[in-house]
C-alpha cells in the first residue's frame, strides 16, 4: 500500500514537472479573423481551435427557458464573431489537435475571448473556465437559460466525436492548475 502511494505520488510529480517544461513560445496569431463556428476561427490560411471551451455544433439547437428551440450554435458562432472582431484581438497558441488546429487563448484588449464565450453561456467549459461557466449557470444565461445537449454528447450522436485523449486533457488540467491559463 506505501510503495503504491509513493509510485502515485512520484507520477504525479513527473506529470508536474513535464507540464512545467512545456514553456515552449507561444505562436501569435493576428486578425483579422473568421468564425468557422462557436469555438473554431480562421486567420489566412490557418485554423485555430478556442482552448478548453466547447461551443454548440453550428446545426445544434437549444430549449430556452420557455421550452422553444434556438439555434445555439448559430448564435455562439456570432458571439465569436463580434468578440474577434476588435482590431486588438489576437490569439496565442502552441500546440495544434488531431485536425492540425492550433489551440489557442484569444483576447481582444482586457476581454479573455475564450472565457467570455462560457461566460455568456454559448460555450461550456472543458478543462478550464470553470468560474465562468458557474457564473453563467447562476444567472441563468445562454445555454443555461433552458436545456441543452452537451456538444460533445451532440457530436458523439452523429458519429462527429472529437476526443482529445486522456493524457491531452490531464495535461490541460495541470497547466490550468499551475496558473498557465488563458
Amino acid at each position: 500500500m506505501r510503495d503504491g502511494l509513493f509510485l502515485l505520488g512520484f507520477f504525479f510529480l513527473l506529470i508536474l514537472i513535464a507540464a512545467k517544461l512545456d514553456q515552449s513560445a507561444d505562436e501569435v496569431v493576428g486578425g483579422p479573423f473568421y468564425a468557422i463556428d462557436g469555438d473554431t476561427l480562421a486567420a489566412g490560411g490557418e485554423r485555430l481551435r478556442l482552448q478548453g471551451v466547447d461551443a454548440p455544433e453550428l446545426d445544434q439547437t437549444c430549449m430556452d427557458g420557455s421550452a422553444k428551440s434556438w439555434a445555439c450554435g448559430q448564435d455562439a458562432k456570432r458571439l465569436l464573431a463580434r468578440l474577434v472582431a476588435d482590431v486588438k484581438a489576437e490569439c496565442l497558441g502552441r500546440g495544434r489537435d488531431k485536425y492540425q488546429r492550433l489551440l489557442v487563448r484569444c483576447h481582444a484588449g482586457a476581454v479573455n475571448i475564450n472565457g467570455a464565450m462560457v461566460r455568456q453561456g454559448l460555450a461550456v467549459a472543458s478543462g478550464r473556465y470553470s468560474d465562468e461557466q458557474l457564473a453563467a449557470r447562476r444567472e441563468h444565461v445562454g445555454l443555461w437559460a433552458g436545456t441543452f445537449e452537451n456538444p460533445r454528447d451532440f457530436r458523439a450522436s452523429r458519429g462527429m466525436m472529437d476526443d482529445p485523449g486522456l493524457l491531452i486533457s490531464l495535461m490541460d488540467w495541470l497547466k490550468g492548475m499551475m496558473g498557465q491559463t488563458e
